[in-house]
């Protein structure tokens, strides 16, 4: 009887031997996809990740400004940029503020990308257009939209017309370049074979081109829309008296830091909603990119 449970006991171990090698490498297979180069992992895995690296942040924030490391008046608590966010939005003058800033950075982006995209397939279909078009872009693409508000203010006046320029131009002349780009991935090697079934220069561009580049395309717009958030607040230091810039820079007049957080808040958050709305579009009409 002894003997028999002295067997047991040692199938019983090196049953949990072999359970606990066959985990050890399961472990280390699973650290290893984390820190493979452009390995996928599962869904779950990255909403973890992405919302662990937004409490990061929001503890970070939490120790700075309830440990008293920084004044209040610099970094306000986040519980009190959260009471004021709300009751921003109960506000429908803050909504105004919302859709104005919202027309302007559309008005700016759309205006661009009309005038943009098509200088962008020029540029990057045929080399007399790349040489046409990419110097002077990539001269101008280096000067601050900023430099420019002088001379739209001479040119338009402070209206409309002038924020929605600043934006045109901070979005404009990266946008062809980056067009043209999209464009001069397509392979030559689809052009010649589209020559070769008998396709014109037109019809190449249209059935082989554009379907080519168009899901680089809307990354491309993706990015750009990003950018023409990040010059909202510069658009709106014009003479103006709406505008989530407006209420930033009045708030900081009065020291109001939960505002000014409040204001670049709610910019931030449009801005992730328009670049989602573009990536589900993407994904919809593209799917096998």
């Amino acid at each position: 009887m002894e003997k028999v449970e002295a067997v047991m006991g040692t199938g019983t171990e090196r049953s949990r031997t072999r359970i606990e090698k066959s985990a050890a490498p399961a472990a280390s297979k699973k650290r290893k996809a984390w820190l493979t180069i452009r390995r996928d992992v599962s869904r779950n895995a990255y909403l973890t990740v992405a919302i662990s690296s937004f409490a990061l942040m929001a503890g970070i924030w939490s120790i700075v400004s309830y440990g008293g490391f920084v004044e209040r008046t610099f970094l306000p608590y986040p519980h009190s940029v959260l009471l004021e966010l709300f009751r921003q939005l109960a506000n429908p003058e803050y909504w105004n503020h919302i859709g104005i800033s919202v027309f302007r950075v559309m008005a700016g982006f759309i205006l661009a990308c009309a005038l943009g995209v098509p200088l962008g397939l020029l540029a990057g279909t045929f080399k007399a257009g790349e040489a046409f078009v990419e110097p002077p872009m990539e001269f101008v693409r280096y000067m601050p939209a900023v430099a420019f508000i002088p001379l739209l203010m001479v040119w338009t006046g402070i209206g409309e017309w002038t924020k929605v320029l600043v934006i045109f131009i901070g979005c404009f002349f990266q946008l062809v370049l980056m067009v043209a780009i999209n464009a001069k991935q397509v392979p030559d090697d689809l052009i010649q074979a589209s020559y070769t079934l008998g396709a014109g220069r037109r019809q190449t561009i249209e059935t082989v081109i554009l379907p080519y580049m168009m899901p680089n395309l809307m990354n491309t717009m993706r990015l750009i829309l990003g950018w023409a958030w990040t010059y909202l607040v510069v658009a709106e230091l014009v003479a103006v008296n709406s505008g989530l810039g407006y209420a930033i820079m009045k708030a900081q007049r009065f020291l109001n830091t939960e505002q000014i957080f409040v204001g670049i808040i709610v910019i931030g958050l449009l801005g992730l909603m328009s670049d989602r709305l573009f990536a589900f579009f993407n994904r919809r009409l593209y799917p096998w990119v």
